[in-house]
């Protein structure tokens, strides 16, 4: 691939990327709603980054493939359940498309890490997509050659057929916006505050903008 034609793919994905990442003021109007499921490291940043993309309804925090019939965050994390930490992102295709939502998936998360995502190691915080038909698959397996492409380094994120997904507990859910007090390393906090206290210390979009740069679609740059 010449220098301007890579240029100008990644022109056009950029392009693509922010039409899908308006910033909206409330939830989708419902037409033709589709659910994708993918594991990103700490389902709270992934949910975060998630409900900000415009046709994007709802997103649920989760576990998923693994052994474990209902299994608590404790269990998970801790090992030996097989289960990604991940959500379920419920989208309009009127909206936004899955190859959309796949395409920023790559760019928001260390695709080149199969140990974990950032300063969470151990095999929850893999990252995953989870595909439940002919299109899904495809559609993701698109994103991830335009992605390593791109990226130009070996991208082991797997694509893997959907199995059970089961609610992470209500708390989790919306995380990032909670005013519920907490106790954190530096004080009693809301959740949103420990929350971002979380995000910026795990390295996580220090990490992600090395790898992306500009194209990078949660960050401000």
């Amino acid at each position: 691939m010449t220098t301007m034609t890579r240029n100008l793919k990644t022109v056009a994905l950029a392009a693509a990327i922010g039409t899908a990442t308006l910033m909206h003021a409330g939830k989708a109007d419902a037409q033709d709603m589709q659910t994708i499921t993918v594991a990103g490291g700490c389902f709270w940043c992934v949910e975060s980054d998630f409900e900000k993309v415009t046709g994007v309804a709802e997103v649920t925090s989760g576990y998923t493939d693994g052994t474990t019939d209902n299994p608590t965050y404790r269990q998970v994390t801790g090992g030996g359940t097989g289960h990604y930490e991940a959500v379920q992102i419920s989208y309009d295709t009127d909206q936004v498309s899955a190859r959309q939502i796949y395409d920023l998936f790559f760019r928001s998360v260390d695709p080149t890490d199969a140990g974990g995502q950032f300063c969470d190691r151990g095999d929850s915080y893999r990252t995953a997509i989870f595909v439940s038909n002919p299109a899904q698959q495809q559609a993701a397996l698109a994103a991830l050659a335009d992605a390593q492409s791109e990226l130009g380094q070996q991208i082991v994120t797997p694509i893997l057929a959907t199995s059970t997904f089961t609610n992470a507990e209500d708390y989790h859910q919306d995380y990032y916006k909670g005013q519920n007090r907490v106790v954190t390393r530096r004080g009693i906090k809301t959740e949103t505050e420990a929350y971002l206290f979380y995000r910026e210390a795990c390295g996580r979009d220090a990490r992600i903008e090395q790898l992306w740069g500009s194209n990078a679609p949660f960050i401000n740059h």
